[in-house]
């Protein structure tokens, strides 16, 4: 059995300058394909006769015969230069028109409720034997559902990713007013005072009333009457049309609820904190044409839908 050491002495440039003999026959001939000059390639030669002791080819007239230890070796050397050209050969492009099976996209509702329409429709026009699946995803576990294939990537607001991980900016999501004009009468612009004063719905997964607005609105010496708490976003639009209240949420569902719903949309009357939404996937997935084209076209749809629902934040084309 050939040894460690021996193993070392034999590199690709040896088994290349191999193969080309063995369909060559002529060193002159080889020496052109391989473009290296004569000495190069019988210093070469040389070499791998030492590494495998055996002469491997033998002259015969102007030409090489191989000998029988060179014979039985060709065909597993030629299956090992053939699977290497394989492996590093440039992945065809990925045809979404053809493609048959699932992209799965994980969301928290807000966004789900802004862009999974837009998504889904698109799909159906350029992948039509594909299907979207839509994951409901909390940012708390993005990574770990991540990591076990849930999705495809995550959109949300993500804490600083594993190097395992790309975390790719999308946008800044701030924030804006939303209620019903025909249940709650607001004098515009809005108040602190006005803001402070009416009953306000709030939205958390977990029952928590108090957020980073509640603290904005500290700052300022105001305090909010929270009435209500919703677990979701979808949630919103039905109590707010039933009750005179107002709610701060993201910008994109805002817009797309006022829409959707009849409702009035306003900006805060103080600054609040924006949300940097970001995309989160894999880094192995990061040259995956399948994979590449799906954020790409998730990019191309929510920024259409941003500026389609007029608001006022670009997405970022780094996530591509």
């Amino acid at each position: 059995m050939m040894n460690d050491a021996t193993l070392r002495k034999i590199d690709l440039n040896l088994l290349l300058a191999f193969s080309v003999l063995m369909q060559e026959r002529n060193v002159s001939r080889a020496a052109e394909r391989l473009l290296l000059g004569q000495p190069g390639l019988s210093a070469a030669l040389r070499r791998l006769r030492e590494a495998l002791d055996d002469e491997l080819f033998v002259r015969v007239g102007r030409g090489l015969q191989p000998t029988p230890r060179a014979l039985s070796i060709a065909p597993a050397i030629e299956d090992a230069l053939s699977g290497i050209e394989r492996a590093i050969r440039p992945q065809a492009e990925f045809d979404p028109a053809s493609w048959h099976g699932e992209f799965r996209i994980g969301m928290c509702d807000n966004l789900e409720s802004a862009f999974f329409g837009p998504l889904a429709a698109r799909l159906l026009q350029l992948s039509p034997g594909a299907r979207l699946i839509g994951i409901a995803s909390e940012k708390r576990d993005a990574a770990r559902r991540l990591d076990e294939g849930v999705f495809d990537f995550s959109v949300s607001v993500h804490d600083e990713p594993a190097s395992w991980h790309i975390r790719a900016p999308l946008f800044n999501q701030a924030s804006i007013c939303i209620y019903d004009d025909a249940q709650l009468k607001l004098k515009a612009p809005l108040s602190l005072d006005g803001l402070a004063d009416a009953a306000h719905v709030t939205v958390s997964f977990e029952g928590n009333a108090s957020t980073s607005i509640d603290i904005a609105l500290s700052r300022t010496g105001h305090r909010r009457r929270v009435v209500a708490t919703v677990p979701r976003f979808s949630a919103l639009p039905t109590a707010l049309r039933a009750m005179p209240a107002i709610a701060i949420v993201p910008e994109s569902i805002g817009r797309c609820m006022a829409q959707l719903h009849g409702l009035t949309i306003c900006e805060p009357p103080l600054p609040l904190p924006v949300d940097p939404v970001t995309m989160l996937y894999r880094r192995v997935d990061q040259a995956d044409g399948r994979a590449r084209w799906f954020r790409r076209l998730f990019l191309d749809v929510a920024g259409e839908a941003l500026v389609a629902s007029g608001c006022r934040v670009a997405i970022s084309r780094a996530a591509a």
